[in-house]
């Protein structure tokens, strides 16, 4: 994920500092409470009960630090504004801003018709629902290469590429599965991906170094998951859409909502010039806007619209503009494609805030410090255990700090050191920390990048009459399917084990070492 190629991770950012802040009855690891806690909680709500419900994550969450506030030694004050402290930090706000500007784009193109050009140009050249996942797998990693921010990618594709491919055939859990593998390939090999800046500057080496030397992996576990996709693709079927339904809406696609690639290109183009991403979906935004407007794709009142009671004499006054509509006095709203694709994402929002105030908690009572020391001197013995660690201690934090970037930054000073006492060159310790936290922030179903999709998905029944419910994946069907992920992570593994890629300090120094 990425917002800004030029963050700083300082003083701002989720860091263990020194002792701990919090006392717990327990000990330090009494302050990992919250966090496990909730993926309990979240494990029992999605694996178990299949309830995929952000708002009832959120619930998990708040639940989870009320009952901490009961493990503190002394006053609770300590405990409460960490709780604030983490909530405003701004690898937290990173994430959210990715969200809601990435998902007004999509929202916007969407309503430009992008989803029926996909559908035409699906059928006119042949690509029908086996390959349609693979063929999602690729584009999907292009794009979150070029505007390097996996979430942002995974918003837009949830809307467009999904549905066009669920009509087509295509299985939805395997579909949903391809999407979110390509934004690992993106948020793993992106120049301006925050989780390639901060896996750099924390283990002291050169962006571009870091991403050079990076390439082998990530393509091993590309092809072998473009393969997987294909043979999946093959096997399993898709959702049956009353096939008559199906090619009247086939039949009806509109190919010229395909000039929304002229939107997308809009991001790539400004992102790859090096602009904020920020900035590069913006001009996204504008585009697309322009785009529905001279070619008759949507109405200025699909894209923004106040919907203001008839009985106001302001409002009659004004009903001669296109983004003012007069209804009933109890039907008064916002509507809109701005509206609706920065809506769906609050409670999301609200769930990754407290997340990471749990994670903020964790780390000032000493736990991440107390895991790290433990793993440091008694398991990392050797080259081969200490980078296995480095693997599964990814994983770990991970599974607690959904957010790949937070993820990241918690567990890169211990990387750092433990690569550092075994001479581990810095490239290579940059390459184990975001392969891994890219990957598997996309896997566990109450992480980040899974819930912001799911989300998106949730929203189809409203745009698409013929799209039900049924259809939308449950953040747990999802997980066997990210085949990138899985393969990526399984590549350290194996490199891990073997030595494959190893290089020490003193094999290779790094030319540059890019500060953000």
């Amino acid at each position: 994920m990425s917002t800004d190629q030029t963050d700083g991770f300082g003083d701002d950012d989720l860091a263990d500092d020194g002792e701990p802040d919090i006392e717990f009855y327990g000990g330090k690891l009494a302050s990992a409470f919250p966090l496990v806690f909730f993926v309990v909680w979240a494990i029992v709500q999605s694996g178990i009960l299949r309830i995929g419900d952000t708002t009832g994550l959120v619930a998990g969450m708040l639940v989870a630090l009320i009952l901490g506030l009961f493990l503190v030694k002394g006053s609770w004050t300590g405990y409460a504004n960490t709780i604030f402290e983490g909530m405003t930090r701004r690898v937290a706000a990173t994430a959210v801003v990715a969200w809601l500007w990435a998902g007004m784009f999509a929202e916007t193109i969407q309503t430009g018709e992008f989803v029926s050009g996909l559908v035409w140009a699906a059928d006119a050249v042949g690509v029908g629902a086996s390959m349609f996942p693979a063929v999602t797998f690729i584009l999907a990693g292009l794009l979150a290469t070029g505007i390097g921010t996996g979430y942002g990618t995974t918003v837009a594709f949830s809307a467009l590429f999904f549905p066009a491919g669920v009509l087509l055939g295509a299985n939805p859990a395997l579909l949903f599965g391809s999407i979110l593998s390509g934004a690992v390939f993106g948020d793993n090999l992106a120049p301006v991906s925050d989780t390639t800046i901060v896996s750099a500057v924390t283990q002291d080496a050169d962006i571009g170094g870091v991403v050079a030397s990076r390439f082998k992996y990530a393509i091993v576990a590309a092809v072998l998951a473009f393969s997987a996709y294909l043979v999946a693709g093959a096997s399993m079927s898709g959702l049956d859409i009353a096939g008559d339904a199906r090619e009247i809406l086939v039949s009806s696609a509109e190919p010229l909502g395909l000039l929304h690639l002229g939107s997308m290109a809009a991001v790539i183009g400004t992102a790859v010039a090096g602009r904020h991403i920020v900035e590069a979906i913006s001009w996204g935004i504008v585009v697309a806007f322009v785009f529905n407007l001279v070619f008759g794709l949507a109405d200025f009142s699909e894209m923004l619209v106040f919907r203001a009671s008839e009985d106001i004499g302001i409002a009659q006054e004004l009903a001669f503009l296109p983004f003012v509509e007069l209804v009933e006095a109890g039907e008064t709203s916002v509507g809109g494609s701005l509206y609706a694709g920065a809506q769906g994402f609050f409670p999301l929002i609200v769930l990754v805030l407290l997340i990471v105030a749990g994670a903020q908690i964790m780390i000032r009572g000493g736990g991440f410090r107390a895991i790290q020391e433990w793993l440091l001197n008694s398991v990392a013995t050797t080259v081969r255990r200490a980078e296995l660690t480095m693997v599964l201690g990814t994983a770990f934090v991970n599974s607690m700090i959904t957010i790949n970037t937070a993820a990241e930054i918690a567990i890169a000073p211990y990387i750092a050191r433990l690569g550092e006492r075994f001479n581990i060159n810095g490239y290579r310790r940059a390459n184990i920390l975001d392969a891994n936290t890219s990957a598997l922030g996309y896997i566990f179903p109450w992480s980040g990048g899974v819930l912001v999709g799911y989300a998106t998905l949730q929203g189809l029944p409203d745009e698409y009459a013929w799209f039900e419910q049924s259809m939308v994946v449950n953040p747990i069907e999802v997980v066997p399917f990210v085949f990138h992920g899985w393969l990526l992570v399984s590549v350290f593994i194996v490199a891990a084990f073997t030595g494959f890629g190893l290089e020490y300090i003193s094999d290779r120094e790094s030319e540059e070492v890019a500060r953000a």
